[in-house]
């Protein structure tokens, strides 16, 4: 049965092999051998189904033809594992045949496109693999359930700060944002910067809890999910984290969700309910910027997710988005320009203002949830979609000063939060601060579009422990340094140079 001691085991051999350099690589080398296992798996489960199956991996590469250790001294190791995997089972699923491929199937293909097998041991290489095969065992229910918890724990626990503002985002704050948008089966929910698919599993668990496990739903809940991701290890842990809450075969792309023109999506690209935390501090060039209406095309990544996320929401859509401070108070052309747009065409009825401390140690940069529907067609004269913006502010729990690994944030904190939620009142903290207030579409309009409303109180810094510091000022130094790529793209763009 899977366990925190197993992955402790992986990360200790693969610690002993002179090609591994870095959690990143261990992640990886880990996950596309998970993969793999739960992809063979799911292959057994096809064929007991569909009497017609053939898989498209050669016998040979199929999992359990290769990676089972029989302990009769026949199983691969050494050179002869490596050779076999170097030289056989990655150019074999990295050019495999699609032409009869269903999509399930395709999906093997485009996971191993860019992935590396780093280690340089076929003996500790066997020793990895031995011990997946000998302490996970993915066709038992529970065991599956299990080392899905576990797998998010790896997530966490080893995927520190990305490039461009990536960063996991808590299982608590997924699950809340999913709860308040309330998916229902037959609506497509998607997020289109997935990452790992914390959204998409949260939504999951919910839609599962709500109902999903007849044979009818069941099948109704594997058309439900989609998600798009640009870089590659994030995909492969979002696909396989996907497969382990029970998507068979993941609607997961592996794509530049900007790299596409707005006027050229059509309704099939829309979904019912997006759920995301796009990547920012990071600058986009002038190309990908060529894809976005002219009055809003920006170099913040953010922002340009922004504008994707009202081109993919149909009608009667709802959308939940976590954006940093920047963008409620930032007064740029293309900033302001997006902003109107929000609350002329959408109805933006919520702004969760959230406590610095959400991404910490890898970011102090305060962020937002802003959560919007589309219910109104855009017209000529139509009114404004969005009546009134509440904002609220959510303090840190009574006794806590900031969330961090060992205090992390629980969905229990949200809790005034989802009941406030319901009431929607006015409330003031001790010192007469504005805790939660509403404002009308037409004033936030006046006002320049600038929605820091209920801000938090200006308070002495607190001293953080020596690694969170560190971490901090690391972050902080990045951050820097993309907000200088960013003020350079947007030079280089306004004087028609290339970057």
């Amino acid at each position: 049965m899977a366990n925190n001691g197993i992955i402790k085991t992986l990360q200790n051999i693969m610690r002993q092999d002179a090609g591994i350099s870095g959690d990143a690589q261990r992640i990886e080398q880990m996950v596309w051998l998970f993969f793999l296992k739960v992809y063979d798996q799911q292959e057994m489960e096809w064929a007991l189904t569909d009497d017609n199956y053939h898989s498209i991996i050669p016998d040979k590469y199929q999992w359990r033809n290769w990676a089972v250790d029989a302990k009769d001294g026949k199983a691969l190791t050494g050179d002869e594992l490596l050779q076999f995997v170097n030289g056989g089972l990655f150019p074999t699923l990295q050019n495999l045949d699609l032409t009869c491929a269903t999509s399930g199937q395709a999906i093997v293909r485009t996971v191993f496109t860019d992935l590396n097998q780093y280690m340089k041991s076929g003996v500790l290489l066997r020793q990895v693999i031995n011990t997946i095969n000998d302490g996970i065992n993915f066709d038992r229910t529970a065991d599956r359930h299990l080392f899905g918890d576990i797998y998010e724990g790896i997530l966490k626990d080893l995927q520190g700060a990305g490039h461009a503002g990536e960063f996991y985002t808590p299982r608590a704050l997924t699950d809340f944002m999913i709860r308040m948008l309330q998916p229902c089966l037959g609506e497509r929910v998607g997020d289109f910067a997935a990452g790992t698919g914390g959204f998409l599993v949260s939504a999951i668990r919910y839609l599962q809890d709500q109902g999903s496990q007849s044979t009818q739903n069941y099948e109704l809940l594997q058309h439900t999910i989609v998600g798009q991701e640009w870089k590659p290890l994030p995909y492969l842990l979002g696909v396989t984290n996907l497969m382990l809450h029970g998507i068979q075969a993941p609607d997961m792309r592996h794509c530049d969700s900007l790299g596409v023109k707005m006027s050229d999506l059509t309704e099939n690209d829309k979904v019912d309910v997006i759920a995301m935390n796009p990547p920012y501090g990071g600058s986009t060039d002038a190309s990908v910027m060529g894809n976005f209406p002219l009055d809003l095309r920006t170099s913040e990544t953010a922002e340009l997710f922004m504008v994707l996320i009202m081109y993919r929401l149909r009608q009667n859509g709802r959308a939940a988005v976590i954006l940093p401070d920047g963008f409620l108070f930032g007064t740029g052309n293309a900033e302001i320009a997006i902003k109107t747009k929000l609350l002329r065409e959408f109805n933006l009825h919520t702004i969760i203002r959230l406590p610095g401390s959400i991404f910490a140690p890898y970011t102090s940069i305060a962020t937002n949830v802003l959560f919007f529907d589309h219910r109104r067609a855009t017209k000529a004269n139509a009114p404004l979609a969005t009546d009134v913006t509440w904002f609220y502010r959510f303090d840190m729990p009574e006794g806590m000063k900031h969330f961090s690994k060992t205090k992390p944030m629980r969905l229990e904190h949200l809790l005034p939060v989802m009941e406030w939620w319901q009431h929607r009142t006015a409330l003031q903290d001790a010192d007469g601060n504005d805790k939660a207030r509403c404002y009308t579409a037409q004033e936030l309009i006046d006002g320049g579009c600038h929605l820091e409303m209920c801000p938090f109180p200006t308070d002495n810094e607190e001293v953080l422990p020596p690694d969170e510091l560190i971490a901090e000022y690391k972050a902080k130094r990045a951050e820097i340094g993309q907000n200088i790529d960013q003020n350079l793209a947007e030079l280089q763009h306004l004087l028609g140079l290339k970057n």
